[in-house]
């Protein structure tokens, strides 16, 4: 009998290979305006809050604090109030697999991690982790494009993915006068992690995500204040017919969670591309892979 035993990149790994060491950990007592502060200085989406005994107990997000700004609530207020709580928990020691299971049935971004043997908080496990662990693999893999083009003739069950096939088609924008309350409606209603700002004539001009807005927030800026004013510009952008790889390439080296996708001229945007997407099909592997695509649901 033949046994044909299908390539997966993911059999074998655990969450210990993927996972980030360091866990960003605030008291819940610990204001808004500090807890801004250190997401921004660690550049990470989430804070893991701690009681007086140090045990983990809640999760803010970058959405958790767009709520807060939305809601006008003060600055001064504690991470308590808006917390989501309790965290989700994985171990060390499970398969990749299975906590990529987790994280998808329970809708979450990100899981924490317990080492298997002592129970005590060694990590965090967020898709970007696990997109950079397979964009490495795909590198070294011999089928990756640049040794193809070396020591190997392509057939189709390695052809590359491009941009077109993973990317969300959806893309929203707002004008660059619309208030900053209407760009949080927007981002609450599509779960997006930012949106395209376009100018007068319908042109992308600018992005705002909640990472600006956590920041707007912390400076005190009125709601009502136009989108104009805090957008980060310029775009970054790529072509629809780029490979998968490439592009994860462009977002590692430059350190952005997005591409919005032009088709011909750059101001026809026809989707955006996330990490998230990414991962949901193996950080830009070709189709012989794909036994093991990771299905994401959150934009987060």
């Amino acid at each position: 009998m033949v046994v044909i035993e299908r390539k997966n990149t993911l059999r074998n790994l655990s969450v210990s290979d993927a996972m980030r060491r360091q866990v960003v950990q605030l008291e819940q007592t610990v204001s808004l305006d500090h807890g801004i502060n250190i997401l921004i200085k660690y550049k990470v989406n989430a804070l893991l809050t701690i009681d007086a005994e140090r045990k983990p107990i809640g999760v803010v997000s970058k959405t958790d604090i767009m709520g807060a700004y939305y809601a006008g609530l003060p600055i001064e207020s504690p991470l308590e109030y808006i917390m989501v709580s309790p965290p989700l928990f994985c171990h060390s020691e499970d398969s990749l697999e299975a906590a990529l299971e987790l994280m998808r049935s329970h809708g979450v971004y990100r899981l924490y991690v317990l080492d298997s043997e002592s129970d005590k908080l060694v990590g965090a496990l967020a898709y970007p982790d696990i997109v950079g662990l397979l964009y490495q693999y795909c590198r070294q893999c011999e089928f990756n494009h640049l040794n193809i083009l070396k020591h190997h003739e392509e057939n189709d069950s390695m052809r590359r993915f491009s941009v077109r096939e993973v990317m969300t088609s959806q893309v929203k924008s707002v004008g660059r006068n619309e208030t900053l309350s209407s760009v949080m409606e927007e981002l609450s209603a599509h779960r997006f992690g930012a949106i395209l700002v376009a100018d007068d004539d319908g042109a992308p001009c600018g992005v705002i995500s909640k990472t600006d807005l956590a920041l707007t927030f912390k400076h005190g800026v009125d709601p009502q204040a136009p989108a104009h004013t805090v957008m980060s510009s310029p775009v970054h952008t790529c072509d629809v017919e780029l490979l998968l790889e490439e592009a994860i390439r462009k977002m590692i080296l430059t350190d952005t969670h997005r591409l919005f996708v032009h088709e011909g001229d750059r101001g026809n945007i026809v989707g955006v591309l996330s990490l998230s997407d990414a991962a949901r099909v193996r950080s830009g592997s070709c189709h012989g892979c794909v036994s093991s695509r990771i299905k994401v649901e959150d934009h987060d």
